[in-house]
């Protein structure tokens, strides 16, 4: 019955303050131990535990409640919680693709297989609604089309949206790099050389020449000019 009461112990702790029931009523209708049951009332366990209302949170009806205080060999039955239904994980419907669309499958497919090879076939399946087999064909071209087949943005399509495609091409380039460098390879960027340090420019001999002429002129300069004095 533990499987189809949500928070058991609090629910034992409200029964427990609440009502007359045995506590192997209780410990029946919650999943728990008599022994257990026994220390929410001696207050050894569940001591900080706030009571949770059954009856309030759809799991009892007042009749089970009243039929169980009236007979203590009575087991009480757990009703469909609503908020049980509530925290039920919602399934999501497979990806529809209106007729019209369908036929461009294909072109998105190749466009995967050129640009993303990264990308499993589990993904792209997900993304486009399409098969393995289908996937499969149009890589090796045994698609029975593969004579029309053109690589194609599956966004121009309109076969997904950006967003979907950027996580699905992220999620895949992050795989691959964790799964490089579990085999040693390191990441492209890794593998390039350092860049050298660009040699200096050579000075040609004939502009040496000239500087050094340049430098006698004004020596000679000076020299005349101090005999001048």
């Amino acid at each position: 019955m533990s499987d189809q009461i949500l928070m058991p112990k609090a629910t034992a702790v409200w029964l427990v303050d609440n009502t007359s029931l045995t506590f192997e009523q209780i410990a029946a209708f919650c999943g728990l131990h008599p022994l257990e049951v026994r220390g929410i009332a001696d207050g050894e366990v569940a001591r900080d535990i706030r009571g949770a209302d059954p009856i309030a949170n759809g799991q009892l009806n007042r009749e089970e409640l009243d039929k169980a205080a009236a007979d203590a060999k009575y087991r009480m039955q757990a009703q469909k919680s609503r908020h049980a239904e509530l925290l039920k994980p919602v399934k999501k419907a497979p990806r529809y693709t209106p007729v019209s669309r369908r036929q461009d499958r294909p072109d998105a497919i190749a466009w995967f297989v050129r640009n993303h090879p990264e990308v499993a076939d589990a993904q792209i399946s997900k993304l486009l609604g399409t098969t393995k087999s289908t996937i499969e064909s149009v890589r090796d071209r045994s698609h029975w089309n593969s004579a029309n087949i053109k690589p194609v943005d599956p966004v121009t399509l309109g076969l997904t949206t950006q967003i979907e495609l950027d996580g699905v091409v992220r999620k895949a380039a992050d795989k691959k790099a964790k799964d490089d460098l579990k085999k040693g390879i390191l990441p492209t960027d890794a593998l390039r050389p350092a860049a050298e340090p660009e040699p200096e420019p050579e000075v040609e001999e004939d502009v040496l020449k000239r500087r050094v002429s340049d430098s006698d002129v004004f020596a000679n300069f000076g020299d005349d000019n101090d005999d001048e004095d």
